[in-house]
């Protein structure tokens, strides 16, 4: 099996492609497999990653991030720097110069106005923003002139490029967005399902939680880009239907976050029809837990609120016990073999933010059974159940996407609690539904009405301010946002507030990188999450298409200008 060789690097590669290709659109149709399927393109309205990476293929933020980490202009001339002018010397604004001659794909001219507008748009009060961390700690964004824009902050901020950075901050165009502000935004239908962009691609027709079809924008600033003249990109099934798709009967070019057991991916590579791709970024499987109350006893609006807070899950008695009855080795096996690693923190990667506080490695039932019953939460009528000191049983809902990996592991995970007397019902939903941001759907993970639900997400580029941003306490989603918010487990902790304020205007790799640490360390040691596997992601392609570059970084598909067709 390969897969160990893939892991290796940080990017696992095909073919380089060539300088330039022969003409735009030569290349015919390639087929994208998301076995989770979109149900927006606007990540502004969806945390999905499914409904970013999607997204990506159409709208573009001014600078990316490279498979090596490196950030890259896109939109923009260059990236901005202390040493070239574009960041002020005291740390408080950055300066961004929008690249000459890049048209949206209506044909327009994409200028400094449309970026500002995209900040407006993320942080207008009355809206809810699933990426408002990006914009964490700006004051004003102002029009220098129609090409520059400046990016002002309230204290000096030495890492200043989570505005329009990487595939969760691309830019809207003015003109299609500007009445879809605050509570409208999620009214905006049509430009949401198609928004006019600057990337290699136009929506045609967007079927949400189905297809979505696309072809070549007329307008790319790139005459030769890109090779192929239509997207065909599905969405739905499962995992496996999605890798057998593409290594072995190659109905499908590239297939994304392949969650499957090491023996299958070998089972499917043998095909010969495609092969996988794996790297290590920040990605960790992990379970929420739910800092609020989601009893559907509650009234509308109030529930997984902080109106009301759990009746057990906030005791570190609870949540410790929990986390040391998982048999996290026997998750890697079965879940992921060498595409997997113990996983202890929320932020695994880079090396310079990985915290060595917790060692996690070793199941230890007695040991959380103990711990419970010395806290008070005693089985009174032996029924294999605990009560709180208060009478109340120790019932959970725990939910997650439907996956064959995530229900393997809840059905473990439930048979491990139950062994220290908490029960748990298991849940799945669709993926589509679970990490789409309809704000009227109860089952989103954002709304999380159970207590405790269980995904993986990560970060782009390779410092995570933004990323720890998602602990901030005003983060957590709630009505009054539209649920939207990055805070999932409506985790809030006084000193994890002061000290990521300290981090954003700490300068330095290491001291920052200290500081992540640290807060990483209060997420998990005050039971915002039980952090389980750190994953590769491991995607497929076949063996016809060349330019394929794995991204764990930024977007999967953050290249697409540059697959083509390998004859």
């Amino acid at each position: 099996m390969k897969l160990k060789s893939l892991l290796m690097g940080a990017v696992a590669t095909a073919a380089l492609a060539p300088a330039a290709f022969a003409e735009r659109g030569s290349d015919g149709q390639v087929n994208i497999i998301y076995w989770q399927a979109p149900s927006i393109l606007n990540p502004f309205l969806s945390g999905g990653t499914k409904d970013i990476q999607a997204a990506s293929l159409v709208i573009e933020p001014l600078a990316r991030y490279d498979p090596e980490g490196n950030m890259v202009p896109y939109l923009a001339t260059e990236i901005p720097t202390v040493e070239n002018g574009g960041v002020s010397e005291d740390l408080t604004s950055i300066t961004w110069k929008i690249a000459p001659g890049i048209k949206w794909s209506d044909g327009s001219d994409f200028t400094a106005h449309d970026v500002k507008f995209t900040a407006d748009y993320c942080m207008h009060p009355e809206g809810g923003c699933a990426q408002l961390t990006k914009f964490e700690g700006v004051t004003s964004v102002e029009l220098v002139d129609d090409m520059t824009v400046k990016v002002t902050f309230d204290k000096p901020t030495p890492f200043p490029y989570g505005p329009f950075s990487g595939g969760e901050s691309p830019i809207l165009q003015k003109a299609q967005f500007e009445n879809c502000m605050g509570a409208r935004a999620p009214e905006c239908t049509d430009a949401n399902f198609a928004p006019i962009g600057t990337g290699p691609f136009v929506v045609d027709e967007f079927k949400p939680n189905d297809v979505i079809t696309m072809s070549a924008n007329p307008n790319y600033r790139d005459p030769a880009k890109p090779a192929f003249a239509k997207v065909l990109f599905k969405g739905g099934g499962d995992a496996t239907a999605a890798g057998r798709a593409v290594m072995e009967t190659g109905e499908f070019d590239y297939a994304w976050n392949l969650q499957l057991a090491p023996e299958v991916i070998a089972q499917m590579e043998a095909g010969g029809k495609g092969k996988p791709v794996a790297g290590f970024g920040s990605l960790v499987e992990r379970i929420m837990l739910n800092q609020t109350d989601p009893s559907p006893d509650l009234p509308e609006g109030e529930r997984s609120t902080a109106k009301h807070p759990h009746p057990f899950l906030k005791d570190p008695a609870v949540y410790k016990a929990m986390s040391m009855a998982i048999d996290r080795p026997l998750l890697v096996e079965i879940g992921y073999g060498k595409a997997g690693k113990v996983g202890c923190n929320w932020v695994p990667a880079p090396a310079a933010f990985a915290s060595d506080t917790f060692d996690c490695s070793t199941q230890d039932i007695e040991g959380a059974k103990a711990m419970l019953e010395e806290a008070g939460y005693k089985d009174t009528n032996g029924d294999g159940v605990r009560e709180t000191p208060d009478g109340k049983p120790m019932k959970i809902l725990y939910q997650t996407s439907t996956n064959a990996v995530r229900q393997d592991f809840q059905a473990l995970i439930k048979e491990w609690w139950s062994q220290i007397g908490i029960e748990s019902e298991l849940r799945n939903i669709n993926a589509s539904v679970f990490f789409g941001g309809d704000p009227g759907s109860p089952d989103t993970f954002q709304k999380f009405y159970a207590d405790v639900e269980m995904y993986a997400n990560n970060f782009d580029g390779t410092d995570p301010q933004a990323y720890l941003a998602n602990g901030l306490c005003d983060k957590a989603p709630k009505p009054e946002s539209q649920w939207q918010g990055e805070n999932i487990s409506r985790f809030c902790n006084e000193e994890f507030d002061q000290l990521h304020a300290e981090l954003t205007k700490t300068a330095g790799l290491e001291a920052r990188a200290e500081i992540g640490r640290r807060l990483n360390d209060i997420m998990v040691e005050n039971g915002g999450m039980i952090p389980l596997v750190h994953r590769g992601r491991l995607s497929a392609h076949s063996n016809t298409l060349g330019g394929v570059h794995l991204n764990v970084w930024d977007s999967e598909l953050w290249n697409a200008a540059d697959w083509y067709r390998i004859k």
